[in-house]
């Protein structure tokens, strides 16, 4: 088989399987490095050895590379893609079966870790309708948030990608700060030409209830805002440790997005599991919609969705008010609205 495809293939099912980001890594800068080598190229290296000498390729890699333009599907791939076929989540397989698209990913323009073209391939193996690409706004600095000028590039790019044809369609979006002052941190002329706009807090977590409140209330009131995204900020396990949810007005901030037209997401992360169940609940009777996204910041992530599907199911979240099972034009014309 190809042996790129063979090396961001295991990469893939690393991240789908939430492995060390520098095992991941390993595999996605071989596949980078053996790139621009030709068939023949490739295969006399790898049979000759010289392969191993290459930035890049360690023993493992080697070895994928080795069998692969030896005709045969690696023997890491094929454990790896016995080991995926069993779903990440145990339920929640009708709303799994509904969904159409995501509304939430990052890539290496911001804190991810592939390039978009990467991300899209992800998708359109998972068989997505559409992504919307969220990266970071200006204010995060840490996840090198998109500077107008860089967000302008990045359209250009979107544009070029849709423009091929393919059978995902990329979404031109943005994951944008919602500021201490409840403002967007984006300028309203770009925010107004993308897709889909997921605001969402990621500072200053641990403020009071009542300020907390009132900054999120600006971000819904915007008539900019899609999605709210991960509502309360909270962390439950991983490498980066657990964080307690933020405090706020739930009930008035799920009935401002209710009135608002904005959808609560089911943020799909493990470590997020965002909102709590009892946010759920709070949201359902305040009579809102649901965005179940992934969140992902790799391309093996993308199938974080089951983990989303698995909670809006438990919670009894109607099909009908998840807008990611929606048709594409469905959802833009809903997105665009006043």
């Amino acid at each position: 088989m190809d042996a790129v495809a063979a090396l961001n293939e295991i990469a893939f099912w690393l991240e789908r399987g939430r492995a060390a980001t520098f095992k991941v890594q390993a595999f996605r800068k071989a596949a980078a490095a053996i790139g621009a080598l030709g068939p023949d190229e490739l295969a006399s290296r790898a049979r000759s050895g010289r392969l191993k000498s290459m930035k890049g390729i360690g023993d493992r890699t080697y070895t994928v590379i080795r069998e692969a333009v030896d005709g045969k599907v690696p023997e890491y791939l094929a454990d790896l893609r016995e080991k995926g076929a069993q779903p990440l989540a145990a339920g929640g397989m009708d709303i799994q079966e509904a969904l159409r698209g995501d509304l939430h990913s990052h890539s290496e323009w911001s804190d991810g870790g592939s390039p978009i073209e990467l991300m899209v391939a992800a998708a359109e193996v998972l068989g997505r309708e559409y992504l919307a690409l969220t990266d970071h706004s200006p204010n995060l600095t840490i996840a090198n948030g998109l500077s107008p000028e860089r967000l302008r590039d990045q359209l250009d790019v979107v544009a070029g990608i849709n423009g091929k044809g393919g059978p995902t369609r990329l979404l031109a979006g943005i994951e944008v700060d919602i500021l201490e002052s409840g403002e967007l941190d984006q300028e309203p002329e770009l925010l107004e030409r993308l897709d889909i706009v997921v605001a969402s807090v990621h500072s200053k977590l641990r403020a009071d209830r009542k300020t907390m409140t009132t900054r999120m209330l600006g971000g819904i009131t915007d008539p900019r805002t899609n999605v709210l995204g991960h509502c309360t900020g909270r962390l439950v396990e991983g490498s980066r440790g657990t964080r307690p949810p933020s405090e706020f007005d739930a009930m008035e901030v799920f009935a401002a997005c209710a009135e608002h037209n904005v959808a609560v997401e089911i943020n799909s992360r493990p470590e997020r599991q965002d909102p709590p169940d009892a946010l759920i609940q709070l949201a359902l009777e305040a009579g809102c919609l649901f965005s179940i996204d992934s969140d992902a910041h790799a391309p093996g992530q993308l199938d974080f969705l089951q983990y989303g599907a698995e909670r809006a199911a438990r919670n009894n979240v109607p099909v009908e008010r998840i807008i990611t099972t929606w048709p594409v034009d469905k959802l833009l014309a809903w997105a665009a609205s006043p």
